[in-house]
């Protein structure tokens, strides 16, 4: 075994050192499992595991390195990844984190998986989200509560939370994940991540979830990470119905390079009525501080939200609790509940929907370029909550106004951009009092992912944190 600390390398520094034979793809493999094993028990974020499998496709990556030109190994060869359980791999159960769901093997992967499987990365397990992605806790009744790696008595966020906290807890250095609301960047936020939610478009997928609000990505622990592995799962796709625009050169190409002198939107309070925590606030104004530092213009702005924009939002994420093979009474509380009201919106009121979100979607994208170049906001209005408690108050209120007001805490800031379609990263710029981590959301116009990674590495450099380790993912 290699004497290098496996846990300390990016998904970019471990494929580096398997091409270089300093270590084997095996090597890598089982380090990873052996950190799982150490410290799963812990976090409960890893449910289902195909270790055997995995050791042998690690095998495979192994011996042909032997037999392959290390210029013509993909760029993540042997490289280990875990897959969210609402994306399907196939011949691996599906189970969306629910009891109603079969374990029936898939008969096809999700077209991320089979990116990811041509990029090199070995396919490892699949982490916990809450039954049907739909919370913002990696929290649910058949595989438990998933916990936060800084600290346990906290959520790791959600939908992606599982994704989240087995990165942060080292024992991956990334997850696949996706992000319908704000689904990477909640947990990013809330476990010292970065993520990254790309232009409608941009991703593949077979089919469009929430009339394209919702797309795949990763969590990673730096910029860099970020930008080469969008590199590996972008478009684009000749059977899809969006298509963003093929960006000039590689993503991985523009961490370091200057992107100008930007005007930048703060926002700094939380809209509809909600508080904001303190600790969220400073964060935002830490980072406006470090931009203006660099050199760009950082001025005060405002992002309200209409009640029409909020009810038409809704009424999407309500209709798209459906599936043919699903036994709905075995659904926790609030799905049920959810799924009840879904099926009185008739098709008359969902088409509406769409139509709102578009007018009022071109209202917002407007801002882009005329009032400012970035928004920064942060990415949450509130600290991660205790573990347990998003759930707890998602089945006591059937996602009622209390049960909603705690959902929209965590995605005030980040589900508008996924219904404009334009791309948002969250970086982890800051840590609170207490130890947790707190993220800053970056939201450029459309399809300038470019530009996001240019600035959001701008802040690495100034406000550094893939070096940070939470406490909970040493191995003894």
């Amino acid at each position: 075994m290699s004497e290098i600390d496996l846990t300390q390398l990016s998904a970019l520094e471990l494929a580096a050192a398997i091409r270089a034979r300093e270590i084997s793809p095996v090597e890598v493999m089982e380090a990873t499992l052996s950190q799982v094993d150490a410290v799963n028990d812990k976090v409960n974020t890893v449910i289902w595991r195909n270790d055997d499998e995995a050791l042998a496709w690690a095998k495979a990556a192994t011996d042909a390195i032997t037999r392959v030109d290390r210029g013509e190994l993909p760029p993540f060869h042997g490289v280990p990844i875990p897959i969210k359980d609402d994306c399907p791999v196939a011949g691996w159960p599906v189970t969306l984190g629910s009891w109603t769901t079969p374990d029936t093997p898939s008969a096809e992967s999700e077209l991320v998986i089979e990116a990811l499987q041509r990029a090199g990365f070995v396919l490892t397990g699949r982490t916990n989200t809450p039954e049907f992605s739909y919370l913002g806790a990696a929290e649910n009744d058949r595989y438990g509560i998933t916990r936060n790696p800084w600290n346990l008595d906290r959520t790791p966020g959600g939908s992606s939370g599982g994704a989240a906290a087995a990165v942060a807890a080292r024992m991956f250095a990334v997850a696949q994940a996706s992000d319908g609301g704000g689904s990477m960047r909640v947990p990013a936020s809330c476990c010292g991540l970065v993520a990254l939610k790309a232009s409608r478009g941009r991703v593949p997928a077979r089919v469009i979830r929430g009339v394209g609000t919702s797309l795949n990505g990763v969590l990673t622990r730096d910029v860099s990470d970020t930008a080469a592995i969008l590199d590996v799962i972008s478009g684009p796709d000749r059977g899809a119905w969006y298509n963003a625009p093929t960006p000039e050169r590689p993503f991985v190409s523009e961490v370091g390079a200057d992107p100008g002198r930007l005007r930048i939107g703060l926002v700094d309070a939380a809209p509809l009525g909600l508080p904001i925590d303190p600790e969220c606030a400073e964060a935002v104004r830490e980072a406006a501080a470090a931009l203006e530092d660099i050199g760009h213009h950082v001025e005060h702005t405002q992002f309200p939200e209409s009640e029409e924009f909020i009810a038409a939002h809704l009424n999407l994420m309500k209709a798209g609790l459906f599936g043919d093979d699903v036994d709905w009474e075995r659904a926790e509380p609030h799905i049920r509940h959810v799924r009840s009201v879904a099926q009185a919106i008739d098709a008359e009121t969902y088409l509406r929907s769409v139509y709102v979100l578009q007018r009022l979607s071109r209202n917002l994208v407007s801002r882009w370029g005329s009032e400012f170049d970035i928004l920064l906001t942060p990415t949450m209005s509130i600290v991660p909550p205790r573990a347990g408690e998003l759930s707890a108050a998602a089945h006591a209120s059937q996602l009622g106004p209390d049960g909603l007001d705690a959902v929209l805490s965590c995605a005030v800031f980040t589900r508008k951009f996924n219904m404009t379609g334009q791309p948002a990263i969250s970086v982890p710029t800051h840590m609170a009092a207490d130890g947790v981590p707190i993220g800053v959301q970056l939201v450029a116009g459309p399809w300038e992912e470019a530009l996001l990674i240019r600035l959001a590495s701008q802040l690495e450099e100034v406000l550094p944190w893939s070096e940070r380790r939470p406490p909970t993912c040493a191995t003894n």
